[in-house]
């Protein structure tokens, strides 16, 4: 392809992830209304903390929120809002929704970086490895161990990993992102504290992805182990680890690396489980009480962010590929 073309590739790639956020913005705001009751219903609820009984303190939650104005007022509002960068008061905490995101999601990014980085790092190794050396009996256990994990539901493995490593063991913290009360002596018992909050929630997010990595890097080495690169390779004296390391297995980062894009929705839906099951205090937890109490702003906000997460990963991923492979720049 002639060099002027590649940048207008990248524009186009652009131009289609702000096209797609611009349609989702719009489902973000719709949806949440979409769900049975409404926010002051839930305040409502004799069984909330925050019950409130006299309705004309209902009226007047009502006008405040601004729920009492037509749909599309609200709609108006909530794209102003985000224009200058205001995503609201949440209802539920009464506090700005900006701040309560900007607390909770270093944790879930951490959470799902290091899960992301564990989960390649086991995953696409035994991958390449077990293809290379398909049939053998380290391949066959490989393969059925990983099956298997990857058939558990990841709510399942997070409280049977609970039980057996907090509750038997006492290996790991309970739950929770850092020790309670606590004030580490300095910045490495820090990092220990929190690295030991986050080494079970982040080994059971892993433990599923890892098995997809090392189910898609298998099938997709295998089909490379005939190719005449291979042959050449042979005939070249090549040795065995450059050729399977830097040619097949390089070769097969291409599908890994798209589909680890389209994976990552369902590793965010999957981290919210993770939280909850953890107590980690990251977007999950947030995400599961604004929905429970039907908290509009945070849910919009929540979910708006996780989808420029997801977004962004998925244009990284169309970019790599065409570092990885140029063919697909066309």
């Amino acid at each position: 392809m002639p060099p002027r073309r590649r940048g207008h590739r990248g524009w186009r790639l652009a131009g289609g992830y702000l096209l797609t956020l611009a349609v989702l913005v719009h489902l973000n705001f719709l949806l949440p209304r979409l769900m049975p009751g409404d926010p002051v219903d839930a305040l409502l609820d004799a069984q909330s903390p925050s019950y409130v009984q006299d309705g004309a303190a209902r009226a007047e939650l009502e006008r405040y929120y601004g729920l009492d104005e037509p749909l599309t007022t609200q709609y108006g509002r909530y794209l102003a809002g985000l224009a200058r960068g205001d995503l609201g008061s949440s209802i539920r905490y009464g506090r700005p929704v900006a701040d309560l995101v900007a607390e909770r999601l270093p944790w879930t990014v951490l959470l799902l970086g290091s899960s992301m980085l564990l989960a390649a790092a086991v995953g696409l190794a035994l991958g390449v490895h077990s293809a290379w050396r398909r049939g053998s009996a380290a391949d066959r256990g490989l393969l059925t161990l990983f099956l298997t994990v990857h058939n558990l539901p990841v709510f399942f493995v997070g409280a049977l990993a609970v039980l057996v490593f907090s509750v038997e063991l006492g290996w790991t913290p309970l739950g929770g992102t850092r020790t309670p009360f606590d004030d580490p002596a300095n910045l490495l018992a820090a990092a220990a504290d929190v690295g030991a909050h986050l080494a079970l929630p982040a080994a059971v997010l892993a433990s599923g992805l890892a098995a997809s990595y090392y189910l898609t890097m298998r099938a997709t080495m295998v089909g490379e182990l005939g190719a005449d690169y291979l042959v050449l390779g042979r005939a070249k004296g090549l040795s065995e680890r450059r050729l399977k390391y830097r040619y097949a297995g390089r070769n097969s980062l291409l599908v890994v690396v798209t589909w680890s894009a389209l994976r990552l929705e369902g590793l965010v839906t999957a981290s919210v489980l993770v939280e909850v099951v953890f107590a980690y205090q990251g977007l999950g937890g947030l995400i599961f009480d604004a929905v429970s109490f039907r908290d509009y702003p945070v849910m919009q906000a929540c979910f708006l962010v996780l989808t420029v997460l997801v977004l962004t990963a998925n244009l990284l991923a169309d970019l790599a590929c065409g570092r990885l492979d140029p063919r697909t720049r066309a």
